[in-house]
């Protein structure tokens, strides 16, 4: 094996033209590869260089705790390799084909527990303009789970205080309908009693949230008040707005609501990109589990 993969160098070096560290990279992980296949798994020449071979290669990665961009340049470069004997004719087959690139997985959304969510939604003081509206604003969003744009775009209009819902524009354009809970009802009808006709200093506007000069408050201006409330609320650790959307999802989920219906809440046009909070909830109740039961 070792003289075809010197060819195979060879190859990339005069017919490729590739560079020096380039050609040393693909060595590296062919050469892992080699090593791997005859140690681990009995191979004595390139023909014995099957799928089942690579795909315990792959598996031997992951076990070692490779990242999966590592483990996809190392396939990248056997792979390369594997082509270039089938088109030499030293092999008859391409034991790739059917052989996926391994894949990064994606990170947790970041969440708060509900100790943390109350201390921020508490924190803004309900007896001046600015503290009532940011209030209204932090409960609107963790009541609902609206996208940032989805929150700022609401119009008075769109908020039904009667009926308990909130109609947004998501992505796509496309409509939907949330419920909103009783305390976010309370704390909105409040500050569109008290607050907001202050904020509109007399303009006509339709928007629902409005920064001190009238206008429509904007995405930096909400961050801005979150991070704000946040450290107020002594929660030290990074959050934004898109945190409390995570926490919405995962307290619904976490208290027994069903993914179906936290997809059509979020606004979500599959139910994959919601079952990410399925992993978040599964670490919720190892930790219940391992606090509550006598033999865990």
């Amino acid at each position: 094996m070792d003289a075809e993969a010197q060819r195979f160098f060879d190859y990339l070096l005069v017919e490729r033209g590739l560079s020096a560290n380039t050609i040393a990279s693909y060595g590296r992980d062919v050469a892992q590869f080699i090593e791997y296949a005859r140690e681990e798994m009995g191979a004595d020449s390139v023909e014995d260089l099957s799928e089942e071979v690579l795909l315990s290669f792959l598996a031997r990665l992951q076990k070692d705790h490779y990242a999966a961009t590592s483990a996809a340049r190392k396939l990248a470069a056997i792979r390369s390799f594997l082509k270039f004997l089938m088109r030499e004719g030293i092999t008859k087959t391409d034991p790739t084909g059917a052989v996926e690139n391994p894949r990064a997985a994606k990170p947790l959304p970041k969440t708060l527990t509900e100790d943390e969510v109350e201390r921020l939604l508490r924190q803004p003081d309900p007896s001046n303009d600015n503290g009532l509206r940011d209030r209204a604003m932090l409960e609107t969003l963790y009541a609902t789970g609206l996208r940032v744009s989805e929150l700022i775009g609401l119009c008075v209009e769109d908020v039904n205080l009667k009926v308990g819902f909130v109609r947004c524009v998501g992505k796509g354009s496309k409509e939907r309908i949330v419920p909103i809970g009783e305390v976010a009802v309370q704390t909105i009808a409040s500050y569109l009693d008290k607050s907001r006709a202050r904020f509109a200093k007399g303009q006509r506007t339709e928007y629902l949230f409005l920064t001190n000069r009238g206008r429509p408050m904007t995405r930096v201006g909400f961050w801005k008040i979150v991070k704000k409330r946040a450290r107020a609320a002594g929660i030290t650790r990074h959050i934004t707005p898109h945190v409390l959307r995570h926490s919405f999802a995962t307290h619904l989920l976490e208290h027994g609501a069903d993914i179906r219906s936290i997809q059509e809440m979020l606004g979500h046009a599959s139910v994959a990109t919601t079952q990410v909070y399925t992993h978040v909830t599964r670490d919720h109740l190892r930790e219940v589990y391992r606090k509550a039961h006598p033999r865990a």
